[in-house]
């Protein structure tokens, strides 16, 4: 065996990509890592280290292609990634290979820059001055992508729940990353074949271009998802609301004709007890309360858009024949975006009713809680009948309804993550309960 410190050197050098590259893989997904970014950081040194010198020996002492160490390796720290990121698979790929398709570029300009150093050699006998330049570059390019990984492309992370668009993006990531893997020159004399040089800066250049294009375009179309998808919930509560209003009304046309004709009841009355017919007062007041019961409105909150939220799928609830035990208690003036406490209780009284629909009408019900504690928590918890059927996946409880994640469930604990707080989901065999902590 014949150690050649040359080689050594450069494949050490060349594996010092992996830092810029891990921190890379980091920086949008900072509200789904599982540790302490020191923690984080002391798992993937434990990993890395070993893998680095263990690989540079192999190269130095066999000769074997720094690729051939390298590209099978990337699974390895895929499965290392996942294990320290809570986020759905969709995602987490999406991450880690448009990462590793962008660290392609830097290398492939490196490649030049060593062909231009050393005409007569090839990828094999990557010099340690090219080490060190794509190093550079690849630390220019964290630096450069710094922000917007971590406020535009950590917010669709976090907001934008579409397993399809995600893979998507892992598709047309893994193109330019299988592309720039082939297109790596073995002998840099094929450089230098014509104008192949100057074709060869340009193609690169041209192509990240483009890569960096397609991410733009897929933030700016995430942007407009979520924005329609927040209209498209404003105009619900908006006909929510007018819903409500159509029914405060009817409550006062009521209410007035109700006032009245209360005079003509005060009359029956005393001469009801005149005669002493005490079965037909109770009798006229059972009935009398029953109208007024039915043309009651409730008055959950004192948020409109709430309140007709609560009313909307009360009625809901009721048409199901689902027997409901409601006390809400929210804090005034209301510390939380309107819009994201309409999704919140949404989609929770939503799949609470759902659950409540698979098991027979005599043993529906619902019961919510919604509670402030210490003063500055918002305590929710909500009680539901269902038939003890769920799915679940690495990453929780996923959709009985459709492939992938339970959406429900996944924004209201965005929310409740969002607002400092945790949200917590479990079941019985016929039982499915959520546990929700919002701090004030």
């Amino acid at each position: 065996m014949n150690m050649d410190m040359h080689r050594l050197l450069s494949a050490l050098l060349q594996l010092l990509v992996l830092i810029p590259g891990a921190v890379s893989c980091y920086l949008p997904v900072k509200k789904q890592m599982k540790y302490t970014p020191a923690k984080t950081a002391a798992l993937c040194t434990a990993v890395i280290l070993p893998y680095s010198l263990a690989t540079a020996f192999l190269h130095a002492a066999f000769s074997i292609s720094m690729e051939a160490l390298f590209f099978p390796a990337l699974v390895l720290f895929f499965f290392l990634y996942r294990r320290t990121v809570d986020m759905d698979l969709s995602r987490a790929l999406a991450v880690y290979v448009g990462v590793c398709a962008i660290e392609t570029f830097p290398a492939q300009f490196a490649y030049a820059f060593d062909a231009r150093l050393h005409p007569s050699l090839g990828a094999a006998d990557f010099s340690p001055e090219a080490a060190l330049f794509r190093l550079g570059l690849a630390t220019l390019l964290l630096a450069a992508f710094f922000r917007p990984a971590t406020e535009n492309f950590s917010w669709a992370l976090d907001r934008l729940d579409s397993p399809k668009l995600w893979y998507s993006t892992v598709v047309l990531s893994s193109v330019f990353l299988v592309f720039n893997v082939l297109a790596v020159p073995r002998s840099y004399s094929t450089l230098y074949a014509g104008r192949m040089y100057e074709l060869f800066l340009a193609f690169e250049a041209g192509a990240m271009a483009v890569l960096v294009g397609i991410y733009v375009l897929f933030y700016r179309g995430a942007t407009l998802i979520l924005e329609q998808a927040e209209l498209k919930e404003r105009s619900r509560l908006l006909e929510m609301q007018s819903s409500q209003y159509l029914s405060l009304l009817e409550h006062i046309r009521q209410t007035t004709k109700l006032r009245h004709d209360f005079r003509h009841s005060i009359r029956l009355l005393v001469s009801l007890a005149e005669q002493g017919d005490v079965g037909s007062i109770r009798a006229h007041m059972a009935e009398y309360e029953t109208v007024l019961y039915r043309h009651s409105i409730a008055n959950y909150c004192r948020n409109a858009a709430l309140n007709a939220l609560f009313g909307h799928y009360r009625e809901m609830a009721d048409a199901a024949g689902i027997q409901t035990d409601w006390n809400i208690e929210l804090p005034e003036p209301l510390p939380f975006a309107e819009l994201d406490m309409t999704g919140l209780f949404g989609n929770l009284m939503e799949n609470a009713i759902a659950g409540c629909l698979t098991v027979p009408e005599s043993s529906r019900y619902f019961c919510l809680t919604s509670q402030v504690r210490h003063g500055n928590q918002l305590y929710i918890v909500s009680t539901n009948s269902f038939d003890g059927k769920v799915r679940k996946g690495k990453d929780g409880y996923l959709s009985t309804k459709r492939n992938g994640n339970g959406i429900g469930l996944s924004a209201i604990a965005a929310t409740a993550e969002k607002y400092g707080g945790s949200a917590k989901a479990s079941n019985s065999n016929t039982e499915f309960f959520v546990d929700i902590v919002l701090k004030i």
